[in-house]
């Protein structure tokens, strides 16, 4: 995929200083994207940026959305950088206390994964909304979950956090059609992650596609030319496809 589908298209993905972040952020940078990584460690953030294609071409943020001024940062950070944004990606989120039921979820950290997970993408997207209505065909997508479609025992507020990302994901593609704003979600499905392996220990992670193997679905969704708006899509649907077509 190094056929510059995204060729000088903005994009930022927030999470992106490592996992399903920075798999999809290698590969837009292989397809030409000027990429935009965002994290909370600005170590990590410096080590991931010098693996993406043309690291002078790209950069990164450092700013923690999982406070309640981390969207703003995050969103004035950006337009020190650009004026316009083609392409969003919410890609930061975490798991929370794996296998725990709801009687016994500590309440700080349903709070923390409902911040991250849900409210922040919602934030980060109300504040960079004047720079996506300047972008290029824009498009905004949300990492949802198996989770946020069926509820399983075990997987207290993420699984919550992912319930209401679809519905956001419907509600912002409903009230930004008319502007031209692209808002779509990604189910990755098992990835090999370090998440994926926290809440899965004993799981083989050799058997999992990687974050680069799921990310043509991304690619495709982030063109310029593709038209599809308030869907829920698989990314396992897209391994090995190839996102030109």
């Amino acid at each position: 995929m190094s056929i510059e589908l995204l060729s000088d298209r903005i994009c930022l993905i927030t999470g992106s200083s490592r996992g399903i972040g920075l798999g999809v952020a290698r590969v837009f940078a292989e397809n030409g994207a000027s990429v935009i990584l965002h994290g909370r460690d600005e170590n990590v953030l410096r080590q991931s940026l010098a693996e993406l294609s043309e690291p002078q071409k790209q950069s990164y943020i450092t700013a923690d959305i999982n406070t309640p001024e981390g969207a703003g940062v995050l969103a004035r950070a950006f337009l020190r950088l650009h004026e316009k944004l083609d392409v969003l990606i919410h890609s930061a989120g975490i798991l929370g206390p794996p296998m725990i039921p709801l009687a016994e979820y500590p309440a700080e950290s349903w709070k923390d994964v409902l911040h991250l997970n849900l409210t922040a993408p919602f934030l980060v997207t109300q504040a960079l909304l004047p720079a996506l209505r300047k972008g290029d065909h824009p498009s905004v997508i949300f990492v949802s979950s198996g989770v946020g479609y069926k509820g399983r025992a075990g997987w207290g507020a993420y699984s919550v956090s992912k319930f209401g990302v679809e519905g956001l994901n419907q509600v912002w593609a409903d009230e930004l059609e008319a502007e031209g704003i692209r808002v779509n979600a990604v189910n990755p499905g098992g990835t090999r992650t370090q998440m994926r392996a926290a809440a899965y220990p004993q799981e083989d992670p050799t058997t999992l596609p990687t974050p680069e193997d799921i990310a043509p679905v991304f690619v495709w969704l982030a063109r310029a030319d593709t038209a599809v708006s308030g869907q829920s899509l698989e990314a396992r649907d897209w391994v090995g496809r190839d996102p030109a077509i």
